[in-house]
C-alpha cells in the first residue's frame, strides 16, 4: 500500500519545490560571474560604485548590477543583457565581455572607450543588439563580426574606425539597422550588403568612401527592405541611376556634400514613400521633373550648391534629420 505524505511534510515539500525554482535561489553562472567581475576590475570607478557584492545577478539582499540583466536557464542564471552607457568608461573594450556567451543586448554608448574591438566578439552567437557609438574605439571592424547571425542593430558610429567596410556584415541575415556613420572608413561600400533581406537602415555619412551608387546597387533585387539610406559627406562620384527607383521602400535619400554629377532622373519620384532628397553640394545639373513637386509624401528636396538650370526651386525647409536610439532599439 503506497504512503501518503502528511500534510505539513506536503507542505515543506511545495515550499522547497518553489524555493528550488525561484530564480532568486538559482545560481548563477560562474562563467558571467569570473566575466563580470573581470570587468568591474577594468572599468573606473563611476560603474564598480554601483556594483555592490560578488554576484551580478544580486545575491540575497543585494539586487542585480546596475546595468545587468539575468535570465534563468535551467538551474543557473545568466546574463543577458549588458548596458552600461554615458558613464564615463575610459580604457580599452573589455575582452572579458565576450566570454558572456548568452548576452542579446552589449550597450557600451557614448564612454571612452579606446583600442579595437577585439576578435572574439564574434563568440557572442546570440547577441541582437550592440551599440558601441559615440567612443574612441578605433583600428579595422574585425571580420569575426560576420558571426554575430541574430545580430539586427549595429551602432559603431562616431568612433575611429579606419580601413574598408567589411564584406562580412553581409553574413547577418537578421541585420536592420547598420549605422557607421563618422568614422574614417576609406574605400567602397560592398555591394554584397544590398543581399541582406531586412536592411532598413544604412548610414555611411561623413567618412572617406568612394564609388558610385551605379556600383552599390549592381546586384538585382538589392535593398529589398531599405527605407534610408545616408551617403553624404564623402567623395561618391558618377550620377544618380534610374534604377535606384527599384528600392521602392526609400523613405530618405541624402547624397549631401559629394562630388556627384548629372541629371536627377524622374523615375525616383515615383519611388511612392520618398520623404527626404538631399542632393545639396554636388556637381548635379539639368532640370528637375515635375513629378518630386506633385510627390505627395516628399517633404523636403534641397538642391543648394549645384548647377540645376535656373529656377528649379527646393522643397521645404532644409534641417540636420537626428537619428536616436529611441527610434530603432527595441
Amino acid at each position: 500500500m503506497a504512503r501518503r505524505l502528511s500534510l505539513p511534510a506536503f507542505c515543506v515539500f511545495i515550499i522547497c519545490f518553489s524555493l528550488l525554482n525561484d530564480p532568486v535561489f538559482c545560481k548563477t553562472l560562474k562563467r558571467d560571474v569570473k566575466a563580470l567581475n573581470e570587468i568591474k576590475a577594468s572599468l573606473g570607478w563611476r560603474v564598480v560604485y554601483s556594483w555592490v557584492g560578488d554576484d551580478p545577478c544580486g545575491d540575497g539582499d543585494l539586487p542585480p548590477w546596475s546595468g545587468v540583466t539575468c535570465s534563468t536557464q535551467g538551474d543557473y542564471r545568466v546574463v543577458t543583457k549588458l548596458e552600461v552607457y554615458a558613464v564615463s568608461i575610459v580604457g580599452p573594450f573589455p575582452t572579458a565581455v565576450t566570454n558572456l556567451l548568452d548576452l542579446t543586448r552589449l550597450d557600451f554608448h557614448n564612454n571612452k572607450l579606446t583600442g579595437p574591438i577585439p576578435p572574439q566578439i564574434g563568440r557572442l552567437k546570440r547577441l541582437q543588439i550592440l551599440n558601441l557609438r559615440w567612443n574612441k574605439l578605433q583600428d579595422v571592424i574585425p571580420p569575426e563580426i560576420g558571426e554575430l547571425k541574430s545580430l539586427t542593430h549595429l551602432y559603431l558610429s562616431f568612433n575611429n574606425f579606419k580601413g574598408e567596410i567589411p564584406r562580412e556584415l553581409a553574413s547577418l541575415p537578421e541585420l536592420r539597422y547598420l549605422h557607421l556613420q563618422e568614422n574614417r572608413f576609406i574605400g567602397r561600400i560592398p555591394p554584397e550588403l544590398g543581399t541582406l533581406q531586412h536592411l532598413r537602415h544604412l548610414d555611411v555619412g561623413k567618412n572617406h568612401l568612394v564609388g558610385t551608387i551605379r556600383e552599390l546597387i549592381r546586384i538585382d533585387g538589392c535593398f529589398p527592405s531599405l527605407r534610408n539610406l545616408y551617403l553624404n559627406d564623402n567623395y561618391f562620384t558618377g550620377g544618380v541611376p534610374a534604377q535606384l527607383a527599384n528600392l521602392t521602400n526609400l523613405e530618405i535619400l541624402y547624397l549631401s556634400h559629394n562630388k556627384m554629377s548629372g541629371i536627377i532622373p524622374a523615375e525616383l519620384a515615383r519611388i511612392p514613400r520618398l520623404t527626404y532628397l538631399f542632393l545639396d553640394y554636388n556637381q548635379f545639373s539639368g532640370r528637375i521633373s515635375d513629378g518630386f513637386y506633385k510627390h505627395p509624401l516628399l517633404k523636403e528636396m534641397f538642391i543648394e550648391g549645384n548647377a540645376f538650370r535656373q529656377g528649379v526651386k527646393p522643397i521645404g525647409f532644409h534641417k540636420v534629420l537626428e537619428v536616436s536610439d529611441a527610434d530603432f532599439l527595441v
